[in-house]
């Protein structure tokens, strides 16, 4: 799956110029590449547990650009005006013809053909109006049905697509986001500010803690608790994340 760029450089008079363009043009850059023994264990277990279903499943897994992106609408700045420029588009309402609970709120929208609109800018003392996420990761947002004022934890919440789900299904009285990782609680947080004014966010706590240790710190504190299985680490995923040079034009 690695891109190769090509780099076209004009003839340069002094090799010492061509080698310091040489290294503005390198950079280092994630290539994702599928792990042969994850995928193994993941054909062992789920072609067990799913029969002739997890054939299609494993197809559309290995094949991240057939992943239905959602654009969900952020309650907090939400306008008709904004949900009315996505129909026009063409997208339809993930939610038509299903039945959610009447206590939750969650206007999300996909694109029939393999769409991605571009995410919004950090606007300086504005909220964002949508985020970008995997149809996907809806699902145990809806499977929780949370309620307003539930004490809720989400164990692996960064990069925060569902914590920000969570709170745009309902308003918890409490919602933890626990991110062990420091630069990625980093981006949790700036996530949940561009999303959230500030009279919400004190219904949010973000936390560093190993998942196992809510048990004892924390024992019968959460009406609900989401946990991302396996852990969301790159090294245990079915994508490897390699970091190679890539030349820019």
């Amino acid at each position: 799956m690695t891109m190769t760029l090509s780099l076209r450089i004009k003839k340069l008079c002094g090799s010492c110029h061509l080698m310091q363009l040489r290294k503005k043009s390198s950079v280092l850059k994630p290539q994702k590449q599928i792990c042969k023994s994850v995928l193994e264990h993941f054909d062992e277990v789920y072609s067990k547990e799913l029969g002739e279903s997890w054939t299609r499943a494993r197809d559309v897994m290995l094949s991240p650009s057939s992943w239905q992106y959602a654009v969900m609408l952020n309650r907090f700045s939400f306008s008709e005006g904004m949900e009315a420029y996505f129909q026009n588009q063409g997208l339809s309402d993930i939610f038509h013809g299903v039945q959610v609970p009447s206590s939750g709120w969650l206007k999300c929208y996909v694109s029939r053909t393999a769409h991605r609109y571009p995410a919004q800018r950090h606007r300086q003392g504005q909220l964002k109006d949508y985020y970008l996420l995997n149809a996907a990761s809806l699902l145990p947002v809806l499977a929780l049905e949370v309620e307003g004022g539930n004490h809720v934890l989400d164990m692996c919440a960064a990069p925060g697509g569902k914590s920000l789900a969570i709170l745009q299904y309902a308003m918890p009285g409490n919602l933890v986001c626990n991110e062990p990782d420091c630069l990625r609680r980093k981006r949790l947080k700036e996530m949940l500010e561009s999303f959230l004014p500030e009279l919400c966010r004190s219904a949010v706590t973000l936390s560093n803690l190993d998942g196992r240790e809510f048990g004892q710190l924390h024992p019968k504190v959460y009406d609900k608790v989401r946990h991302c299985c396996p852990a969301p680490r790159r090294n245990l995923g079915l994508f490897d994340v390699h970091t190679v040079s890539v030349r820019k034009q």
